[in-house]
């Protein structure tokens, strides 16, 4: 029986602006919302706090660092009245204002005002780059300046600096023309140096123009995410507009037109078309367009120049089968309306897909999954991953193949029950995860004696596979199930998360209501009772990775939550293929990778790359400069001009797949494209090399890649899930042989 656990489990994070413009408009504590925030985080949270003085710090530390990061705005003047709030804004919270947030709000504000007029004055002359003058580039910097004068004589050394960084690539770009057919388009210096100055001077134009769109709701979601992240880094508010964008992450669904928007220059541009959606079946939206006005249909147009992406995006997005109709400006200035009826979108590199991998005569499977999705908006009926991966190692073992590398490389996370669920698929029962909170430690197993897959498996992993992601690999490891294989840990995360809407607040600030709180209301734990929070999986082959020196994941995180350890679950290793193979396996790869010239160049850049990060000191003379750049180059140099090539003869998607978009040649571009990163991939070959060694077979004597093992193996069947929990199992119908497309592979 499979349990229904609708919790998520990721790294993602709202994508707050550092910094926002305050509207004049003052939002009181009768609204409510601040009764309802920390409501919820008093009885939900795993680790709720007292709110007073301790967290009132907390709170104003957290919105300082969010703000001014670099330090680039605020003094210690601003600082010495801001202070007076440190530890009363627990008060304040208590009576629903926003005393040390608008306070904070309005001096950033003022500051912006004279930053303005001065980086235009600044910018608009030419930089003489003679002088000794250097800048400290230092990754947190610790102290803010004294005052505001202090604060303008850095921003002259920042400007320039960044103007000279700029004029610095113009240059190098056109010593790379010189002997190119391109060599007529050389400029002269005092060109190179204007355009550098304008293109600083733009940037921060276009910045400030963004902030100032942000209204009152932004800057109330940003407060209170510098409330809920002191709890843990992962509990955060999200308005109604950001849960939809989280939805779709999680589904890989949207209604809608089907185009990927960005804002450029006050216009609302349009980057790309999903293949197979509404606006690429209407066939009139391009990408390159400007949508200049949005209307639902026969509705009066509303302008959306210089409208915030988000507000242009809820205006374009809308019900299935109703219509939107888009004035845009094509790239010959001819203005058009657009008709289009919105449809489902669904975006298909979110979701799970599988490659036949042809090595040394083994043919091999690759399935690469971005999240643990799964559609929570249809009570568990709509697609999820556990099911998606059953169909795609199904179809591999159809085709014959003789192990499966499972990329969960980049994969923050998601849906706790599909973790659960996709460890079933590999053992033929038992325990995946311990889960605890305050009513104690729960073990959530995999119930279902089937196996689906009983022979070699590789996973994948880097810094960034995270929370469920984690789950997964650290199960199949306590059970010595597979090799894994990647950087020297993963994320970090061992915590739960589900979301908790913030009843009530329909008013002008909040038209739709004041959202919901993904709040943290459990820990997990490996099933041999360490966990994941902090210290990752440390993979059975470690690789080294550019950022080895640089702390990353989740111990780099503020406010994080404690390391601890509960007793192991009963389990039993299970590993049906040649466990003493397996152990080897491990071994050989771990010599290889001693062996590798490309890992040892990146041990070395990771090295040069940790001691720049910390601080670098930058010569502003224009000539040191270029001597500074030329070192950084020449230790660049060798591991990007180290052309690293795949041992794998070729990688194919399987012909099923291909002949399922036959004669739309976006969609079978699609098919391909995602393998091309396959073929200068370090990684992924150490994957083979453990692959090879653990099925221990010369690999030119297999050269039938339909040959099958003799083991035989059960099918676990599908298993939809009901909003009641229970199960409706049946079996898979039989299919035909799958097979490997025709080598149009991207090698």
């Amino acid at each position: 029986m499979k349990l229904n656990r609708w919790v998520v489990l990721t790294t993602t994070t709202s994508v707050l602006a550092l910094f926002v413009f305050c509207s004049n408009k003052k939002s009181t504590g009768s609204d409510g919302f601040f009764g309802h925030l920390m409501g919820v985080l008093q009885y939900a949270h795993y680790q709720p706090k007292e709110v007073d003085d301790s967290l009132s710090a907390k709170v104003y530390e957290n919105l300082l660092g969010q703000l001014d990061r670099t330090k680039h705005f605020f003094t210690q003047e601003d600082l010495k009245e801001l202070s007076a709030h440190k530890y009363s804004i627990d008060d304040q919270i208590k009576a629903g204002r926003f005393d040390f947030f608008d306070k904070t709000w309005n001096t950033l504000h003022k500051r912006i005002d004279v930053l303005q007029p001065f980086i235009e004055s600044e910018l608009s002359k030419p930089y003489s780059y003679n002088s000794n003058e250097e800048y400290v580039l230092e990754d947190e910097p610790q102290n803010y300046m004294v005052n505001e004068a202090a604060l303008l004589e850095d921003w002259k050394r920042w400007l320039k600096f960044q103007s000279l960084e700029r004029l610095s690539r113009k240059m190098e770009n056109q010593k790379k023309m010189k002997d190119s057919a391109s060599a007529s388009k050389i400029k002269p210096f005092d060109t190179l140096e204007l355009s550098a100055r304008n293109e600083t001077k733009k940037f921060y134009a276009d910045w400030f123009k963004r902030l100032k769109k942000m209204d009152r709701r932004d800057q109330i979601a940003m407060y209170a995410n510098a409330i809920s992240e002191v709890y843990d880094p992962h509990t955060e508010y999200f308005p109604p507009e950001d849960k939809d964008n989280f939805d779709i992450g999680m589904t890989g669904k949207l209604e809608g037109i089907g185009a990927t928007l960005t804002e450029r220059d006050g216009y609302i541009k349009v980057e790309r078309i999903v293949p197979g959606s509404a606006s690429y079946r209407q066939g009139e939206l391009k990408a390159g367009d400007l949508i200049l006005k949005v209307a639902q249909g026969s509705a009066e147009p509303v302008d959306v120049v210089d409208m915030k992406l988000d507000d242009a995006i809820q205006l374009i997005r809308g019900k299935k089968g109703t219509e939107v109709r888009l004035t845009v400006k094509k790239p010959d200035g001819k203005t058009q309306v657009i008709p289009i009826i919105r449809e489902v979108v669904v975006i298909e590199d979110t979701y799970a897909r599988s490659a036949i991998i042809n090595y040394q005569g083994l043919s091999l499977g690759l399935i690469q999954l971005p999240s643990f999705y799964a559609d929570f908006s249809t009570r568990g009926r709509g697609r999820h991953s556990s099911e998606d991966v059953r169909l795609e190692i199904e179809k591999l073992k159809e085709a014959g193949v003789k192990g499966i590398i499972l990329d969960l490389r980049n994969n923050g996370g998601g849906s706790l029950q599909d973790a659960i669920d996709m460890g079933g698929l590999f053992i033929p029962q038992g325990p995946i995860v311990q889960v605890k909170d305050a009513r104690g430690v729960e073990v959530y197993s995999d119930r279902d004696p089937a196996v689906n897959y009983s022979g070699p498996l590789v996973v994948l992993v880097n810094t960034y596979s995270a929370s469920a992601s984690e789950i997964l690999a650290a199960a199949m490891q306590d059970y010595n199930r597979a090799i894994i294989i990647g950087t020297k840990s993963t994320f970090g995360k061992g915590t739960v998360q589900t979301f908790v809407p913030l009843e009530g607040g329909v008013t002008d600030v909040f038209p739709r209501g004041y959202g919901q709180l993904k709040v943290t209301i459990q820990k997990f734990y490996r099933i041999n009772g360490g966990t994941t929070q902090l210290m990752g999986v440390v993979p059975d082959v470690i690789l080294p990775d550019l950022y080895d020196g640089i702390e990353q994941g989740e111990k780099e995180m503020d406010y994080h939550l404690a390391y601890d350890k509960i007793p192991s679950a009963v389990y039993s290793a299970f590993n049906p293929y040649k466990e003493d193979r397996r152990k080897l396996a491990i071994k050989q790869t771990n010599a290889k990778k001693g062996g590798s010239e490309y890992f040892g160049l990146v041990t070395n850049r990771s090295v040069e790359l940790a001691k720049q990060r910390k601080s670098y000191t930058y010569s502003l003379n224009l000539e040191k400069f270029e001597k500074q750049q030329e070192t950084l180059r020449n230790q660049d140099k060798p591991l990007k001009d180290f052309k690293y090539k795949t041992v794998a003869d070729t990688i194919m998607p399987l012909a099923v797949d291909m002949d399922a978009v036959k004669g739309d040649k976006t969609k079978e571009a699609l098919k391909l494209d995602w393998l091309k990163r396959y073929k200068e991939d370090a990684v992924f070959d150490m994957g083979l090399f453990a692959m090879s060694d653990w099925i221990g077979e010369s690999p030119a004597t297999n050269t039938d890649p339909k040959k099958k093992s003799n083991k035989k193996e059960s099918k676990k069947p599908s298993a939809k899930k009901q909003s009641s929990g229970k199960t409706e199992s049946k079996s898979s119908p039989k299919k035909a042989p799958v097979k490997a497309a025709t080598p149009v592979s991207p090698m």
